[in-house]
């Protein structure tokens, strides 16, 4: 049979903060250093000591004018504090780390070039009560759409085309308004380059172009024999994209956010005047997957963009 509890009806015994203030003047023996590690006044620290010693009906210390001992009775005592001290910070950790096991996560997958967005999502949403933990994933646009379709993330920022199985919000823009070229190069010279001027260059771009996209408009003003290098069939890591530019192997028009962001010596950063080039993004998810968070995170990607 399981041996039952002790069960207070009405008051379970001095609070657990006095028994807090007995522990730390007896480990200090002073009054006025205990107070000051808790940032009491000395008054309240003796008040608190004075309501132990009533509630338990004896001493606990030996008082002069000029040192504090432990009473024969503060002596016996002094180890059952301490234990109801370890077991309230025991329980304390438990609790927090049950708590946090039971908050519930959404996974998050985004290119990198829109990884400052990500992080300030996760922070938002580690502030809100009750918070949401965000795994954060970095990953292409394949990689994402094909970890929202074996449901192992909960959502993906993907730049367009946006497939037409996933449910997309909070659409927003990226400005490209630069071309990447080597250092050594003529061309880095120019104050600005228009694409009429690229005839002779090779121009980075991916084998996946949404017809109206950036890439197939910036591809239609291109003129001249072999002016495209495929590299990949999406380009997500722009700054990887980089390292081919100063290869030599090509051009690589670039967003305004990472002109921002880089500084490479071996590649220099060239206004481009082709119009208005821009790349969209979004939030897509699953409408097979929804849930109470994912809408908290759909919300806090809103937020996030409009209070940059």
């Amino acid at each position: 049979m399981r041996a039952s509890r002790p069960y207070w009806s009405v008051d379970p015994g001095p609070p657990l903060r006095d028994i807090g203030c007995f522990a730390l003047v007896a480990q200090h023996l002073s009054f006025s250093r205990a107070a000051a590690e808790l940032h009491m006044s000395q008054p309240a620290m003796s008040q608190a000591i004075g309501r132990l010693e009533r509630s338990l009906g004896i001493r606990l210390f030996e008082r002069t004018s000029r040192e504090v001992r432990l009473s024969a009775a503060g002596k016996a005592l002094l180890p059952y504090a301490d234990a109801m001290l370890e077991a309230s910070a025991a329980l304390m950790a438990e609790s927090t780390r049950l708590a946090m096991s039971a908050r519930p996560t959404i996974r998050l997958a985004y290119p990198l070039i829109v990884g400052p967005l990500a992080a300030r999502i996760t922070r938002r949403l580690a502030r809100r009560k009750p918070a949401i933990d965000v795994e954060l994933r970095a990953a292409g646009w394949s990689a994402a759409t094909s970890a929202l379709e074996r449901g192992d993330i909960s959502a993906a920022i993907l730049s367009t085309p946006f497939p037409r199985e996933l449910t997309t919000a909070a659409r927003f823009h990226v400005t490209v308004g630069h071309l990447a070229v080597p250092a050594g190069d003529p061309i880095a010279a120019l104050s600005r380059i228009r694409p009429e001027q690229l005839t002779r260059y090779k121009i980075l771009m991916p084998r996946n172009r949404t017809p109206g996209g950036m890439w197939a408009r910036f591809a239609a003003q291109l003129r001249g024999p072999h002016q495209h290098h495929v590299v990949a069939d999406d380009i997500d890591d722009f700054a990887a994209a980089l390292d081919l530019v100063a290869a030599g192997v090509g051009l690589l028009p670039t967003p305004h956010l990472l002109v921002k962001a880089i500084r490479r010596h071996d590649v220099h950063f060239v206004p481009l005047d082709a119009g208005d080039l821009r790349m969209t993004y979004g939030l897509a998810w699953s409408p097979k997957h929804v849930s109470p968070e994912l809408m908290v995170l759909v919300q806090a990607v809103q937020e996030a963009l409009w209070t940059r």
